[in-house]
């Protein structure tokens, strides 16, 4: 009589064994097009990040599997309907146990400790690289690949001195070839990353960081920016192309074919924000952009930070060095200028003028109440100075309150 009452049980026991195994199978297929590249990367200094955080997570994994096993070990032996396990209300120490308890973490930090503080150094981003990959130290006469890097609203700019070439959202590399990245931001702060090469690092505005790197094997890599910057923030990635040497040759001829030149002009209207832009090439670079853009005077006439320094070093121009700082203070092209009045203004750049003539008399002191000349008064409200021989002689200005 009880025999037709199995057939449905047996169904369903069944039927949750398909579903679980059609999960199973469904997990499998979903992380068999995961692409691991953090893990499996590339470049050599990603590789042994990569080691690194394996490494790490094995010393853990030694505390925390035998606690999470002997947790329910612990819990099924010593349940409530187990008469058989020891009962001792009264016990309180054990010097075996506390030793076992303090003693494994213990030594998993000290581990861990000395694994992080020499990673730390091998690994220092700003550290050129010693070799090009495991037991192939860098060749004696092998020259690095200098590339700039401007995050800019929302794309990458990538300029190369060496060739006098610069790319949009584009990146370029030899194989085995060093790559000495300078990285900077036009406004906000991002994060330059490309996993397959090296781990991420910060790109602000007024400032430089550096990255050293190595390709070691030929592909067409991914990167992007790690930190949110706004609007277009999920459009801002870029392809990174691992060549050899004739590959990045045909690629280097390619940008120099075009016919876009990069001069501050075309920076300045480059920097403006848009989102999704795509691969732009340009034949010609301006050779000191790249550290206008890190000064913030790529502006004609603004005064550089660099220059800033040098008059302040010197003991600053008083008053109005205050506002000096505050012109400075990058404010975009939407705002560009516009801190202290509504109109434009800046901080007129300190030139040297070409004759010696001309130099002795601008460092004479002017007169108080006398108009400024050179790189004084650019428009109502900017501050600039007279001319000077270089940034560090610093000449008596006129009172301009």
């Amino acid at each position: 009589m009880n025999q037709p009452a199995l057939f449905p049980a047996r169904a369903m026991r069944a039927a949750r064994s398909g579903a679980l195994i059609g999960a199973v199978v469904a997990l499998g297929a979903l992380l068999g097009g995961c692409n691991a590249v953090v893990l499996d990367p590339a470049g050599d200094v990603a590789k042994q990040q990569a080691n690194l955080v394996v490494i790490s997570t094995v010393l853990m994994l030694l505390i925390i599997v035998p606690v999470m096993a002997l947790t329910v070990l612990f819990a099924w032996r010593y349940r409530q309907s187990n008469k058989e396990a020891r009962y001792e209300p009264e016990w309180d120490h054990s010097t075996q146990l506390e030793l076992l308890i303090w003693a494994a973490p213990l030594l998993i930090i000290i581990c861990l400790g000395a694994i992080t503080w020499t990673s730390t150094h091998l690994l220092d981003p700003y550290r050129p690289v010693s070799r090009v990959a495991k037991d192939q130290p860098v060749p004696a006469d092998a020259r690095p690949l200098e590339v700039e890097v401007v995050a800019l609203d929302w794309k990458w700019l990538f300029i190369y001195p060496e060739y006098g070439i610069a790319t949009v959202n584009e990146l370029a590399a030899p194989v085995d070839r060093p790559i000495n990245f300078r990285i900077t931001s036009s406004s906000v702060m991002n994060s330059f990353y490309i996993p397959a090469l090296a781990g991420q690092i910060y790109a602000m505005p007024g400032m430089e960081t550096k990255l050293h790197a190595v390709l070691n094997k030929a592909g067409n890599y991914e990167g992007f920016s790690a930190n949110y910057s706004g609007a277009g923030f999920s459009g801002m990635r870029f392809r990174f192309h691992g060549l050899d040497d004739a590959g990045f040759a045909a690629w280097v001829a390619k940008a120099r074919a075009e016919k876009d030149r990069l001069d501050r002009k075309a920076y300045l209207e480059l920097e403006r924000p848009s989102e999704n832009v795509p691969v732009r090439r340009f034949a010609a670079v301006d050779a000191d952009l790249y550290d206008a853009v890190v000064n913030m005077c790529v502006e004609p006439g603004k005064m550089c930070m660099s220059e800033m320094m040098a008059i302040d070093a010197k003991g600053g121009l008083g008053k109005e060095g205050i506002r000096n700082v505050r012109q400075l203070t990058y404010d975009k092209h939407a705002r560009r200028g516009a801190v202290l009045a509504p109109q434009p203004m800046m901080v007129g750049a300190v030139c040297a003028p070409p004759q010696p003539v001309k130099q002795a008399a601008a460092e004479r002191p002017a007169p108080t109440g006398a108009p400024l000349t050179g790189a004084g008064l650019l428009r109502p409200g900017v501050i600039g100075g007279p001319p000077r021989a270089s940034a560090d002689a610093v000449v008596p200005r006129a009172n301009n309150s």
